[in-house]
């Protein structure tokens, strides 16, 4: 479990409260620029309790450390330093870079951390969004590259002033992980993790064989169209549906593919996926959403224990597993 901590603080108890018999409980808060839900099952009030705080401490303080939209957290230090000095950094932060670097290889530079000027010059929450000039894109896109970030014991550096970490790529995906590693280390066997739609569960729900997570349709979001059954795994779904602006009749999406500095726009609107973890599912979606129709599937069955639906417009295909965890169709 990471070392993040944060100073004592006790949850409203409007945000935890009983669902239905047999020791069900839901916490709720907001985080990680999301909802953030937890079910899980506790009938002792002391247990419980005690973790629904620590849940939700862990999540700000990892929040507050981690997130680039703080000028005082620990990555706002290293962006703010780019170009001028070396930042030191704790052994978490070293896990997370140690991890960035992971990713970045096993995703083929699909998923690089360093991608936030591009992030920026594709901003769909604009309340004019324009198209980026050559010149504009040209000069987000030498910014970004995973392999220019130095490191030594104890310390990053990112040299060119602009350059910029991001983890929104995996951070919430990593957080989901730890809450459900938190409630294990809690004896807490039944639980169901969910950032924004991000999840991971253990164990089951009282009275069923295993959780049930619905499929949002990305022609229709917010209507469920058929719904997985899962247990002991991670689901993450990615899309553009959500989060996009429309520029003279064409409709730019907020994924954007850091090898060509261009927001994906191939014909895919959603991946689902379901892995060992949530980080595993979290990180395959996006990388098969990138890659598209034809590279994006193959990907996700290579991966050992993932299994994958991939929808456009038009049509949907799925791995050869993926009907193993339909609950309906």
């Amino acid at each position: 479990m990471p070392a993040t901590t944060a100073t004592s603080r006790s949850t409203p108890p409007s945000l935890l409260e009983p669902v239905g018999a047999e020791g069900l409980q839901r916490l709720n808060f907001a985080a990680l620029g999301t909802k953030c839900a937890v079910q899980f099952v506790a009938a002792d009030l002391a247990q419980r309790t005690a973790f629904a705080q620590n849940a939700e401490c862990w999540v700000r303080a990892f929040e507050a450390k981690f997130t680039r939209f703080r000028s005082d957290s620990l990555v706002g230090r290293i962006n703010a330093a780019a170009g001028r000095a070396w930042v030191e950094v704790d052994a978490e932060m070293e896990l997370m870079l140690d991890l960035c670097e992971s990713l970045f290889a096993m995703t083929q530079g699909v998923l690089d951390p360093t991608a936030l000027p591009l992030l920026r010059l594709w901003d769909y929450k604009a309340e004019h969004p324009r198209l980026p000039s050559a010149a504009e894109l040209a000069a987000a896109r030498r910014l970004v590259g995973w392999r220019r970030v130095q490191r030594r014991a104890g310390a990053v550096f990112l040299p060119e002033e602009g350059m910029a970490l991001d983890f929104g790529g995996f951070g919430k995906e990593y957080a989901v992980d730890m809450i459900a590693q938190l409630a294990a280390d809690y004896g807490i066997a039944d639980v169901l993790v969910d950032f924004g739609h991000d999840v991971r569960v253990l164990g089951k729900p009282p009275g069923r064989p295993c959780w049930h997570l619905g499929l949002e349709d990305p022609l229709q979001p917010g209507v469920a169209k058929g719904s997985l059954g899962v247990t002991g795994k991670g689901v993450a779904s990615s899309g553009d549906y959500l989060r996009s602006f429309v520029f003279e009749g064409r409709r730019y999406g907020h994924i954007i593919d850091p090898r060509t500095g261009m927001p994906v726009d191939h014909g895919v609107r959603q991946v689902t996926v379901v892995a060992d973890t949530c980080l595993q599912a979290g990180v395959l979606s996006t990388t098969a959403f990138v890659l598209g129709q034809q590279e994006g599937l193959p990907y996700i069955q290579a991966f050992p224990g993932a299994e994958g639906l991939m929808r456009t417009a038009e049509a949907e295909a799925q791995t050869r597993g993926f009907f193993n965890y339909v609950v309906n169709a």
